[in-house]
């Protein structure tokens, strides 16, 4: 399995507009646990603003991810939900809360960055909950500068909700060689064809998430939006996650099982009503491909169930 990678201060230096950031990461037993107030440790944009009503404000966030993840029979996707936590213990979300026509029975979500309706989002990408929770849709600029990121860099910006890290946009050309150039890795997600059958009609423009489709190959990244390889923090290699400038942004998707701290309940048929820990994915959700043999989360990957 991967090497593990040295956790950061217990404390986040700086503050923004709604006050100073706090968060702790400790390891106890085979987790590594993260508490925060929410509050970023960078400048964000104006909260409340004319399309997001809501002010910042702490939160008691308490997150635990598996220190040795391992990759499961089957990917997990999820709707609405936390994918995982930044090192200043603000959440990663992917998806958005609001429907077509406010109803999500409808089955079409507005994609939060799809440049098609405005939701409010500040340059790191983030925006707030109505319980005053500040969360990134998207690469987190203000934490990524904090973190030294600027210019072409890998940067470890936080975990997933299955322990496996996340990483800015950037990667190694060759996944086994730490001394390879990085270039921009882009995910394999396109918009589909033609137009939405019945409401709310239209072309499949990006408007909502339920435009685009995977393709398998297009990309440099897999269904998840990661990919198994070497990192800094990891030599031995370890699959993990990149945030992209393109959808899906950050993964819709888990490759390992999800702590219960990051299960989130959510709408009829559009929440994170992925299966419980251990169960794998839904009836007939096709699972990661057959890999080569290697050592849990490790490079090269595992083949199959473990």
């Amino acid at each position: 399995m991967g090497a593990e990678a040295v956790s950061p201060p217990v404390s986040s230096p700086g503050s923004s507009a709604a006050g100073a950031n706090q968060v702790t990461i400790t390891i106890s037993g085979n987790y590594r646990i993260i508490t925060s107030n929410g509050l970023p440790n960078h400048t964000t944009g104006a909260f409340p603003n004319a399309h997001n009503p809501n002010r910042i404000a702490p939160q008691q966030h308490y997150f635990r991810v598996p220190l040795n993840p391992v990759v499961a029979a089957n990917i997990t996707p999820y709707g609405l939900g936390r994918f995982g936590v930044a090192l200043n213990g603000v959440p990663f979300e992917a998806a958005g809360a609001e429907y077509w026509n406010g109803n999500p029975y409808s089955g079409w979500q507005y994609e939060v960055l799809g440049g098609k309706i405005s939701l409010g989002t500040d340059d790191s990408n983030a925006h707030v909950q109505p319980s005053g929770s500040y969360h990134y849709h998207g690469l987190p600029a203000g934490l990524i500068a904090k973190l030294g990121g600027s210019g072409v860099k890998m940067v470890l910006l936080g975990y997933a909700g299955d322990g496996f890290p996340i990483y800015n946009q950037y990667d190694h050309t060759d996944p086994k060689d730490l001394k390879s150039p990085l270039k921009k890795m882009w995910p394999s997600f396109a918009l589909k064809k033609g137009n939405r059958p019945g409401n709310p009609g239209g072309p499949y423009d990006g408007t909502f998430t339920q435009d685009f489709e995977y393709k398998a190959g297009t990309g440099d990244l897999d269904e998840s939006n990661g990919r198994f390889g070497v990192t800094a923090e990891y030599p031995q290699g370890i699959y993990h996650y990149l945030i992209s400038e393109t959808f899906p942004y950050i993964s819709r998707s888990f490759r390992g099982v999800p702590d219960p701290t990051f299960l989130m309940p959510g709408p009829p048929g559009g929440g994170f009503r992925g299966p419980p820990p251990g169960r794998g994915g839904p009836p007939g959700f096709r699972g990661p491909p057959p890999f080569p043999p290697g050592g849990p989360g490790g490079y090269p990957p595992p083949p199959g169930p473990q």
